[in-house]
């Protein structure tokens, strides 16, 4: 495999925060109420897992290096991963499982439905990430996987509901978010220079693929 390194490097790099924050929690590091820090970092590391992710391609085109695409699925399949923990972090820290509280929440926290989008629309990338489906779903496959190009907004808009009081954090993800899909305009990734030769062959693999 190449880059196997490297893989590997990414894989336990990013496995490890939500172990560290559980430790923190059991070590009572995270304040009086560590539930409801757990939900917001978990929510924040997704964010920031797909705004890496999306980062993926433009550095392949300006370095050359492969590296780059060969762990863009791991990425994704991580940001969904996050997302997951996120939810259920949520269901049983905030909800404590009670879920006859949902409804009376949803009414509370209309941006629970936009993050559920957003989710979905990541579980839907997560399990059409594969080469069979690749092969399956034909030219749709890349329609499908185009998809991120919305999750990425409706995630940012779900944090901006959540942090209205305080908003420059939020600008700061904004601005990038709003930088990396302008890079998706193709006048503007015909433009981004190359810096080592040829570019790897990359037209075939959606943003969470790799």
């Amino acid at each position: 495999m190449r880059h196997a390194y490297w893989r590997l490097c990414v894989f336990l790099l990013i496995a490890v925060w939500p172990l560290y924050w559980l430790y923190q929690a059991w070590a009572f590091a995270l304040g009086p109420d560590p539930g409801k820090v757990l939900v917001e970092r978990l929510g924040l590391g997704t964010l920031i897992l797909l705004l890496i992710t999306l980062c993926m391609t433009p550095l392949q085109k300006l370095s050359g290096w492969s590296g780059w695409i060969a762990v863009r699925r791991q990425l994704g399949l991580w940001c969904f991963a996050y997302g997951v923990l996120h939810l259920i972090a949520y269901a049983v820290f905030i909800l404590g499982l009670d879920w006859s509280q949902l409804a009376v929440e949803l009414q509370k926290r209309p941006y629970i439905i936009v993050g559920a989008i957003a989710l979905f629309g990541l579980l839907l990338l997560a399990v059409t990430s594969n080469r069979y489906s690749q092969r399956r779903l034909g030219k749709s496959w890349k329609k499908l996987h185009r998809l991120i190009y919305l999750i990425l907004p409706l995630g940012l808009l779900h944090m901006l509901w959540i942090v209205r009081a305080d908003l420059e954090e939020w600008a700061v993800y904004a601005v990038i978010g709003g930088l990396l899909l302008m890079l998706r305009i193709p006048v503007v990734m015909r433009r981004i220079p190359r810096l080592k030769g040829r570019q790897a062959e990359t037209s075939n693999k959606p943003e969470i693929n790799g």
